[in-house]
């Protein structure tokens, strides 16, 4: 992926494959906390346990770049706002209070943000089994809806929205009980592979782009505009 703007205080993002992220040179699981080590044992199977790893690798790197230090220096905590434990919630940096950051992961491919603003980013696959549109009348307001019911490929427009969406959530501007009331529908839902596509929705900056190397649809959201920027290993 290319730089997509040269500010410098601009939150960074970066999307990758699980297992390239594990090939970077910083990458490993010795920059876990004992929490999150603990955390990616409980997973079944092994995929999980490295989209796992690779998500939590690769925020480090995304706010490592932004801070200018090694990876190994960047510790990772979370906390629940419900109920207070620290293996799950939103995560946080607690030795550089003033940076944000965001991760998610799907089958293989992982996602991260960090900034000085907040920021929000997300990833699913572009193909999933089952229909995403089972959960659409939650989820979406009136008029996005009916977009989405109107669009060629109705499913892969309802992951579009909900891609936004969850990265609003993950910002503090969204929940999942109040996503309905959240209007997108003057955003295009069309995005097709190549240029990301930069759009506003009130004070907010928002970068989509489709991603056919790895087959998944990314957006990520900030009061700056996002820039991306690649941190995994080649190949």
């Amino acid at each position: 992926m290319t730089t997509e703007a040269q500010d410098q205080s601009a939150p960074l993002v970066a999307v990758a494959s699980a297992d390239a992220v594990l090939r970077h040179p910083e990458a490993g699981e010795h920059l876990l906390t004992d929490i999150e080590r603990a955390r990616a044992k409980r997973f079944r199977h092994e995929s999980g346990r490295t989209d796992f790893t690779a998500g939590h690798v690769l925020v480090r790197l995304c706010a490592a770049r932004l801070l200018g230090v090694p990876a190994v220096e960047v510790v990772l905590a979370q906390e629940c706002p419900d109920c207070g434990l620290a293996d799950h919630g939103k995560p946080y940096l607690p030795d550089h209070p003033g940076v944000h950051v965001s991760l998610s992961h799907t089958r293989g491919v992982v996602a991260a943000g960090a900034g000085y603003q907040p920021v929000g980013v997300d990833v699913e696959l572009a193909a999933r089994s089952g229909s995403l549109r089972a959960v659409a009348r939650r989820v979406l307001a009136p008029a996005e809806l009916a977009l989405v019911e109107a669009a060629p490929e109705p499913n892969r427009a309802f992951l579009r929205q909900w891609v936004r969406k969850e990265s609003l959530i993950k910002i503090g501007r969204a929940t999942l009980d109040t996503l309905g009331q959240v209007d997108l529908s003057a955003l295009p839902l069309d995005v097709p592979p190549g240029a990301p596509l930069h759009s506003r929705h009130e004070d907010l900056y928002l970068l989509d782009w489709t991603d056919p190397e790895h087959g998944v649809a990314v957006a990520a959201v900030s009061s700056a505009p996002p820039r991306i920027v690649e941190l995994a290993a080649a190949g």
